[in-house]
């Protein structure tokens, strides 16, 4: 008998989303296993094994084989663009990638004609979206709170997810253009995909019936 589907998980809101998913499958989690430190949580059916990992490291993850499948945000796998499947759309975890700037701040250019400084975790993201529009901008990589760039003039504007618009509101800071829309994604490993085919297509499938019962809302 071949071992579970390996199935790498973001840790936070969208893995309970996801895991919620899998339950109405029936294939949930003993939830002693989920409050335990153990790195590798298997199903009560012994047909997957869950992997958490810090968001940007599903694809990774994935991408390798070390994990059969797992579930990323559009916005992950924008910015790191790995050799994966991308079969299904689960419609959760939405949210937008955006330009923000201080409140009056001039945008899409600065006073005096400068090259704009952008702080952002998405740097790769926002390279894609300046040059499509022709704009050339300095990009500064942080990975803290981004947000506190522009307030301590380390940037001119931002590019980071906003959900609610609520962290940016309270910082003086408004969205001033629109990157990408972001919802979680189903992500395949290619070689695992061609070797358990029925398996992944089971998966696939029974994770749509979910969604179409409303499991994951």
């Amino acid at each position: 008998m071949s071992r579970a589907l390996r199935i790498a998980l973001p840790k936070g809101r969208m893995m309970d989303e996801a895991l919620r998913l899998f339950e109405a499958m029936g294939s949930p989690v003993d939830p002693a296993a989920r409050d335990s430190r153990r790195l590798i949580l298997p199903s009560a059916d012994a047909r997957f094994e869950f992997l958490p990992v810090k968001s940007g490291d599903v694809p990774v993850y994935v991408e390798s084989g070390v994990a059969d499948a797992g579930v990323a945000g559009q916005d992950v796998l924008e910015e790191a663009q790995p050799d994966v499947l991308r079969p299904l759309d689960l419609g959760f975890g939405g949210c937008r990638l955006c330009v923000a700037a201080p409140e009056g701040a001039p945008y899409p250019r600065i006073a005096g004609g400068g090259i704009p400084r952008v702080a952002t975790k998405y740097v790769e993201s926002a390279r894609r979206f300046f040059a499509a529009r022709g704009t050339q901008v300095e990009l500064i990589r942080i990975s803290g709170s981004v947000e506190l760039a522009p307030l301590l003039g380390l940037s001119d504007w931002i590019v980071d997810l906003v959900q609610t618009g609520r962290t940016l509101a309270e910082n003086g800071l408004v969205v001033v253009d629109d990157v990408s829309s972001s919802t979680a994604r189903l992500i395949v490993n290619r070689a695992s995909h061609k070797l358990r085919l029925d398996e992944h297509q089971r998966l696939i499938a029974d994770l749509a019936s979910a969604l179409e019962r409303g499991a994951g809302s």
